[in-house]
């Protein structure tokens, strides 16, 4: 069952795909996808039925194929398809290309993602030169990203966070931020370029259920100095304190029992 993928509507046994060497989606990166948790460790208060979070992310994907002028998929067929993989994989990515073609894969969530999420990560500052293709897509250019995260991992750090050309905090490579001071969360505004993220408008709409404070602001070089608590949230590994950042500059460290109090832990 590891080797199991979908792709055009079969299902299929494997660790190799065939495709064109003409395909756009291998020699550009052109394709759109979305990534999310299928098991049972889902948070019942937040995400309710597995169908209704599938519903969100293939929504998404409707908006990102319109915006881009693609065909969109036999989405029975992409249904289909998450429906075969849920039972071997506790994350699914859904990938389609510009011709409507759906390729569905899965995988394990992250070894330490427990730990992780009660003792947070240290992250570093990507090079500036290093940006998100269209911010606003979850694309199949995710060259920046990767490599992004792959320096940081290089030395044994966990994430990186996008900067841009004023050096503003964006977003990690895989997540949104968020920030705590004072009883009141921060978030980046979409307006500055980043993933408008699903965990990230659920999270906003269960803490201003509860009555909380959620402010979108530029997150300013000089300005997350003041915050108590920051971390990244996205569909997988939900919300991850960050305790450490590392800048060019110095070392900034923030607490991480804030951010274990957010609703969507």
């Amino acid at each position: 069952m590891r080797d199991l993928y979908w792709y055009c509507g079969k299902s299929i046994e494997s660790q190799t795909i065939e495709l064109n060497i003409s395909d756009p989606g291998l020699l550009y990166g052109a394709t759109v996808f979305t990534t999310l948790r299928s098991d049972a460790g889902l948070n019942p208060r937040l995400l309710g039925e597995v169908g209704d979070l599938i519903d969100l992310h293939c929504d998404r994907l409707k908006l990102s194929i319109e915006d881009l002028g693609w065909y969109q998929p036999n989405w029975e067929q992409v249904r289909s398809g998450v429906e075969c993989l849920i039972p071997a994989f506790p994350v699914l990515r859904i990938t389609i290309f510009p011709d409507g073609r759906e390729l569905i894969t899965g995988r394990d969530l992250p070894p330490n993602l427990a730990t992780w999420q009660t003792e947070g990560v240290t992250v570093i500052i990507a090079d500036r030169q290093l940006t998100r293709s269209l911010p606003q897509h979850k694309t199949g250019n995710y060259l920046a990203p990767w490599l992004a995260l792959q320096q940081a991992r290089n030395s044994n750090i966990q994430e990186a966070i996008f900067t841009n050309d004023r050096g503003d905090w964006l977003e990690t490579t895989t997540g949104n931020l968020w920030g705590y001071r004072d009883g009141c969360w921060y978030t980046p505004p979409l307006s500055t370029g980043i993933l408008p993220g699903i965990a990230r408008s659920q999270i906003v709409s269960l803490l201003k259920q509860q009555n909380q404070t959620v402010v979108e602001i530029e997150w300013k070089a000089e300005w997350v100095k003041e915050l108590d608590s920051i971390g990244y949230s996205n569909s997988v590994i939900h919300l991850i304190p960050i305790h450490t950042v590392l800048t060019p500059v110095g070392k900034l460290e923030y607490a991480v029992q804030d951010l274990l109090n957010l609703p969507y832990q």
